[in-house]
């Protein structure tokens, strides 16, 4: 023979749930584009600043640069944010160098900051 057992929901209570799900971050964490882009002013001359373009060592400097950003960019407090970090380092033999990007933006939340280096070997 089977027992039943009577179940009683728990007493309500004042916490209301918080919205998990946000699409845009409030103004306080808006991306700002002239403070990552300090920053990130700051990461490529401590890096590459006084440096000679070397073949052999520009992947190590390319993948050394773009953590240090990335690092720099969650310690800047952006939540809810994804982040491309695209380094080129060339090397400047007086050649020009155009590059594009394309992707599908929202003019309230997304935004970009970039910065150009270039030394006398080094773009």
């Amino acid at each position: 023979m089977t027992e039943a057992v009577a179940i009683t929901p728990p007493p309500p209570s004042d916490i209301q749930p918080e919205n998990t799900y946000v699409i845009r971050p409030n103004f306080q964490n808006k991306f700002r584009a002239v403070i990552v882009k300090e920053a990130i002013h700051n990461i490529v001359m401590e890096n590459l600043d006084g440096k000679s373009y070397n073949g052999e060592e520009v992947m190590d400097w390319t993948r050394a640069i773009s953590e240090q950003i990335k690092v720099k960019l969650r310690d800047l407090g952006y939540i809810r944010y994804k982040f491309v970090v695209q380094v080129v380092i060339g090397e400047q033999r007086g050649e020009g160098v155009k590059m594009g990007c394309r992707c599908f933006w929202d003019s309230d939340t997304d935004n970009y900051a970039q910065d150009i280096f270039m030394n006398v070997s080094v773009i």
